[in-house]
């Protein structure tokens, strides 16, 4: 990156130069030419840059049929939508994964990931919803290792620490709840702040 951008400086010397000093115009032809090439590749190194930005998103992973219960210990869909937007207004990149009976809790019937996807207003890759007999635990504690990311959950995975030591690790699991109709959540740096609570959400 800086190889370029010095590259441009000195072209541009050398045109000055070649334009202010009798009979050196071939210099500053040659300059101008060094100049145009040395801006290309500058302009190369700023788009190398962009994509690998846009390839690191700051992952998290909602544990669904622990979020939906935050709220009064009565599973919502509206308090798992709530968390997954205010995790995105803080410039997370979230994805969520529920229980297979998950559904059935929440709709009294079974819903797939398309079906959630729906109802929380987020693209269908970004919700999973496990097979049945299978524990969303190992899912979401694996997915989570492979993204690098963090679980929302108030649930501690104390099962499953052997598998996933790195869910016992300081700032892994990012806690949280409702304290009269606020959500919050428990970052590294401190818990934040209660956030009022969106119309429509419940008490």
């Amino acid at each position: 990156m800086r190889v370029p951008l010095l590259l441009v400086l000195v072209s541009l010397v050398g045109v000055a130069a070649g334009l202010s000093v009798p009979g050196w115009a071939d210099l500053a032809l040659l300059a101008g030419l060094c100049a145009l090439a040395s801006a290309i590749l500058f302009g190369a190194a700023l788009l190398r840059l962009e994509p690998r930005a846009a390839a690191d998103p700051k992952w998290v992973i909602v544990d669904g049929s622990n979020v939906m219960y935050w709220k009064g210990d009565t599973p919502q869909i509206e308090t798992v939508r709530q968390v997954l937007e205010h995790l995105a207004d803080l410039g997370f990149s979230p994805g969520v994964a529920f229980d297979a009976n998950a559904g059935y809790l929440l709709a009294g019937r079974y819903l797939d990931h398309a079906a959630f996807s729906k109802m929380l207003g987020m693209a269908e890759d970004r919700v999973m919803v496990v097979d049945k007999g299978t524990p969303a635990d190992a899912t979401i504690l694996a997915t989570a290792r492979d993204l690098g990311a963090r679980v929302v959950s108030n649930d501690r995975f104390r099962d499953w620490l052997d598998q996933h030591p790195e869910a016992g690790r300081p700032g892994a699991l990012i806690r949280g709840g409702f304290v009269d109709g606020a959500l919050w959540l428990a970052l590294d740096d401190a818990a934040l702040r209660p956030v009022k609570a969106q119309a429509g959400s419940g008490p």
